[in-house]
């Protein structure tokens, strides 16, 4: 019956409000614990380029253990510990509740595909701005293969110090417009996973007959939306990546930086480091969404499993 007010028992709380942020710090943990090793390695390739020490992405592995150890895998492991928490809590905090804003308060409220789309723009626009800083400061610490002495930066700090003096008192954001521009790409991210998720309750279990269990549609889903969205973003993040490693103060714009690589090493400097990235995105995003998804449900007190 048009003009009835959506059941009081499907508008959001702020329970629901809230939910996403707290699931969004165990996503960020999983994500450090499944992913540094593999973020690491794609780093190094895309900052050393085609005419740098490594011959890939297994050689690049296989050296840094070699010559620094299994531990240089974790290398700026400690910003990515509060980093990624806080950012998955800002994102998939902000996520949830952009896609309550678009639902009008309402949970029951089914959204389009391009709906979801515009909650992760959004999300991906917000936590840009925690996310600008951790990644800058985390990208020098992977670049630094010096030990002892030798080494340019002593820590997270001492790269932080070093970006206020030479940038001013938003030098920790020195890579912000370079960041708004990869994560814009949540779009695709957040409006696969709905496409994929949908899909994949479509199907059925074989013997069974059933649609799949939920938090087997999280994961499968949240490792093909996250194989998608480094697909298409993948030419935008090394440009970002090389913008924001380049020696001080930058030379090269971040506009310009697309041109910078292009003239120097062709197409496919874009994808540097593309296979260790592909193969880590699956696991890592669909680990992080289904613990996100399933703390989620947790936190609201729903019994949907």
């Amino acid at each position: 019956m048009s003009g009835v007010a959506p059941a009081p028992a499907q508008m959001a709380t702020t329970r629901d409000r809230m939910a996403g942020f707290g699931a969004g710090l165990a996503s960020g943990a999983t994500k450090l614990l499944v992913g540094h090793p593999f973020d690491t390695v794609k780093i190094r390739c895309q900052i050393e380029g085609g005419h740098g020490r490594f011959r890939g992405p297994l050689d690049c592995l296989a050296s840094t253990v070699r010559n620094e150890g299994a531990c240089a895998l974790y290398k700026g492991a400690s910003i990515p510990l509060v980093g990624w928490a806080a950012m998955d809590a800002v994102q998939l905090g902000s996520l949830s509740n952009y896609r309550l804003l678009l639902q009008g308060g309402n949970k029951s409220h089914e959204l389009s595909h391009f709906q979801h789309g515009l909650a992760g723009l959004g999300a991906g626009w917000t936590v840009a701005m925690v996310a600008s800083p951790v990644e800058i400061i985390k990208m020098r610490l992977q670049m630094q293969y010096a030990g002892g002495a030798a080494r340019q930066y002593r820590g997270p700090t001492d790269v932080a110090r070093h970006l206020i003096r030479t940038y001013g008192a938003f030098g920790l954001w020195h890579g912000l417009p370079a960041t708004l521009a990869q994560r814009s790409f949540f779009f695709f991210l957040w409006g696969s996973y709905d496409v994929y998720s949908k899909w994949l309750r479509t199907l059925h279990m074989p013997g069974s007959g059933r649609p799949p269990p939920e938090k087997l549609v999280n994961f499968m889903a949240g490792g093909m939306a996250a194989n998608t969205f480094w697909t298409l973003c993948y030419p935008v993040d090394v440009v970002k990546n090389r913008y924001m490693t380049q020696p001080d103060p930058s030379a090269i714009p971040f506009r310009r930086m697309f041109a910078h690589v292009f003239r120097a090493e062709g197409l496919s400097g874009f994808f540097r480091g593309f296979v260790p990235s592909f193969i880590r995105s699956f696991p890592t995003n669909a680990s992080a969404i289904f613990v996100w998804e399933s703390t989620v449900r947790v936190l609201r007190g729903e019994s949907r499993v």
